[in-house]
């Protein structure tokens, strides 16, 4: 698909420049781009929904798994 955006001249030229250092055409590159982006985008979207799931119901530690995890922690070094 065809597509066209407006860029800012610095963003251009650098796209230009690494699309040149990887020997890639700047299709690539903006496609390679995006796709990293909604990538990244589509883990953040993960995170938000686990965390509404565990908003949602508190998490209940049995006392003593509890217990024995601060004992471990008080020897550590922070």
């Amino acid at each position: 698909m065809k597509v066209a955006i407006s860029l800012p001249d610095p963003v251009f030229d650098a796209a230009e420049k690494l699309a040149g250092r990887m020997q890639v055409s700047r299709s690539q590159l903006y496609a390679q781009a995006i796709t990293e982006f909604l990538s990244h985008r589509q883990g953040s979207r993960v995170t938000e929904q686990l965390d509404a799931v565990y908003a949602a119901a508190p998490a209940k530690v049995d006392s003593a798994l509890a217990s024995a995890q601060h004992r471990a922690l008080d020897d550590e070094a922070w």
